[in-house]
């Protein structure tokens, strides 16, 4: 695999600080709907389903998912949308109200903060903040093109009493503002009830498996090769798939596919995970604590991240995370995003391998974690 180089300014602009959100406040149909007129919409890695073309992005280029956030005030909610590819959302702090079915009486689930919920495709959903203002719900949504949103019935009749309108090609149109409704593109109607009445149900408690809550993380400090070594000893803890883990017993929370799959690491200051890399799109998100993200195994290049912020790194590129400040309650903590679906193998730095071999451990032709004085014993094939 040849060397990727990335300079200064190509991380830079990979570099999402909690400063450089920008919200959009009319990126949905239902913007001037009382209750749901307040909301703020962030697009960091890709434009989501957000419905306004003004809608700013911090990174435009594919990764496989998209990544971005919902801010909004205390009582303000996102009324009840269906989606064709995963949704998943990261609470950042704050409680959220989160209900699903056509009229949002299906099941309801109070979300607090670091919960990962992952929502069914094909469901109506929406939720409330019932927490403080400044609550943030992270969001990763499945594959480049989300194919948008599906508004509940309700919601567009609603907006329609205000002017807004949604068309088939998922332009918003506002009449009040002076826009013109078009003659070229059909305008977008409510579901009809037949296809309503086909969507999946789900139970509180089938809800339940589809949420991880921080109590419900399984952490392995045996989950990458680096752990053997001093400045590598991070915990692992799967969410959604496989990804990373070199740790043949760790099995995720959730194993359906989601274009993407979800991680939690954990380290106190001084360690983290050591250089290594992979042919995967990967975005890291700072959840505690301080972290130096170094790529090009090069100390110069070094970007120092704190709570909120994130980065997303070059497939093939070398990097490393390493823990520089524990968060306020204990170590800290960074989300792992991998695109793909499959089990995403590592290449390890040759002092990594070095060191760990003389801990006696090594990686199985399977890519798991094994000691190294069985494997010099297995017989080579012919």
């Amino acid at each position: 695999m040849s060397d990727v180089i990335v300079d200064t300014k190509e991380i830079e602009r990979r570099t999402i600080r909690r400063s450089d959100w920008v919200p959009c406040n009319s990126a949905f149909i239902d913007c001037r709907t009382p209750g749901s007129d307040q909301k703020e919409n962030y697009s960091f890695i890709g434009v989501g389903v957000s419905q306004n073309a003004s809608q700013y992005i911090n990174l435009t280029e594919n990764h496989g998912f998209n990544t971005g956030a919902a801010g909004m005030p205390n009582g303000i909610s996102n009324n009840l949308h269906l989606h064709f590819t995963a949704e998943v959302f990261i609470n950042l702090g704050g409680e959220f109200r989160l209900r699903w079915g056509v009229d949002g009486k299906q099941g309801e689930y109070i979300s607090h903060d670091g919960d990962v919920i992952s929502i069914p495709t094909w469901i109506f959903r929406g939720f409330t903040n019932e927490g403080p203002d400044e609550g943030i719900l992270y969001t990763v949504l499945g594959r480049d093109d989300t194919g948008g949103i599906i508004w509940g019935p309700s919601v567009l009749r609603e907006a329609e009493s205000y002017g807004l309108h949604l068309t088939a090609d998922n332009r918003l149109i506002d009449t009040v503002a002076g826009d013109e409704l078009p003659d070229d593109v059909a305008l977008i109607t409510p579901m009809k009830q037949e296809y309503i009445d086909e969507l999946t149900t789900y139970s509180v408690e089938e809800m339940r498996s589809r949420v991880v809550q921080p109590g419900d993380r399984a952490y392995s400090s045996h989950s990458l090769l680096c752990a053997a070594v001093d400045g590598g000893r991070a915990d692992v803890a799967l969410v959604i798939g496989y990804g990373m883990t070199e740790n043949r017993r760790q099995v995720p929370s959730i194993h359906e596919p989601h274009s993407f799959n979800l991680a939690w690491v954990r380290a106190e200051a001084g360690q983290g995970v050591l250089t290594h890399r992979h042919q995967q799109t990967q975005a890291l998100l700072i959840k505690s604590g301080r972290w130096a993200i170094t790529v090009n195994d090069d100390p110069s290049t070094t970007v120092t991240l704190g709570a909120g912020d994130s980065f997303s790194v070059p497939v093939g590129a070398w990097r490393s995370y390493s823990c520089v400040e524990d968060g306020e309650s204990g170590p800290g903590e960074i989300l792992v995003i991998n695109g793909g679906d499959d089990r995403v193998y590592l290449e390890w730095a040759p002092e990594v391998i070095e060191a760990a071999a003389a801990a006696d451990w090594t990686i199985d032709p399977n890519g798991y974690l094994a000691p190294l004085g069985v494997m010099v014993t297995a017989t080579e094939d012919d």
